[in-house]
């Protein structure tokens, strides 16, 4: 009952691509870090409760009030702060437009508006609404920018959130790792119509990608 929701076409948890699977790995270390801290807490609390304080010094009150200060209050948040970032930091590297290691990424250019998306690729004359066409194992780099308002483009299987703001273009590096139809959602609140903000990105075999690609090819 406890694990309903870390499966579906919109868990995290349920990663189809390196850059979601990042994502996940470090939602469940944090997850298991601070349900250790809470347990801690918890066992803390209890042994606090049952312990017969006694007669103490305002000494010895001082320094067991010291030793909470340091280890509650600055050694747990310090170890925190820097296993989140030891962790987080390459796993948001994977997430960025850099170059891969071999072969390049495709370039997919998606303009946000209310309510829809419109994918173009460069070089032809293809143009997707609330659709994308990608290829397997393959980086792929979304161009992102917004016609209207602030909009957030969103497949939870494949990637993080990246927004979609008018006049500046963000890019997000997404792969799919196997082929399939991956959902994905508009992620700010955008309007009236925001909860219908959907979209569906299918990843192909490079082949079939290929000749659908080459069969929009322009002279430019």
């Amino acid at each position: 009952m406890l694990l309903t929701a870390c499966g579906g076409a919109y868990s995290t948890l349920d990663p189809a691509g390196p850059q979601a699977t990042g994502a996940a790995w470090l939602w469940w270390g944090m997850f298991g870090f601070f349900t250790l801290v809470y347990v801690g807490v918890i066992i803390l609390w209890f042994l606090g409760m049952r312990r017969d304080p006694g007669k103490i010094s305002d000494e010895e009150a001082q320094r067991v009030q010291n030793r909470w200060i340091l280890w509650g209050g600055l050694v747990l948040p310090s170890v925190s702060v820097t296993a989140v970032l030891a962790f987080g930091l390459p796993v948001g590297r994977v997430m960025l437009p850099l170059p891969p290691e071999s072969g390049e990424a495709v370039a997919v250019h998606v303009n946000a508006r209310q309510w829809s998306w419109e994918a173009t690729y460069p070089g032809t004359d293809h143009t997707l609404e609330d659709y994308m066409l990608i290829p397997v194992g393959v980086p792929i780099d979304v161009h992102l920018s917004s016609r209207d308002v602030v909009h957030s483009f969103w497949v939870p299987r494949l990637a993080g959130k990246m927004d979609a703001i008018p006049g500046h273009v963000n890019t997000l590096r997404i792969q799919a790792d196997k082929p399939g139809r991956y959902r994905g959602h508009c992620a700010e609140f955008c309007g009236t119509d925001h909860t219908h903000m959907k979209f569906v990105v299918e990843a192909v075999p490079q082949e079939e990608f290929d000749n659908w690609l080459e069969d929009g090819q322009t002279d430019d």
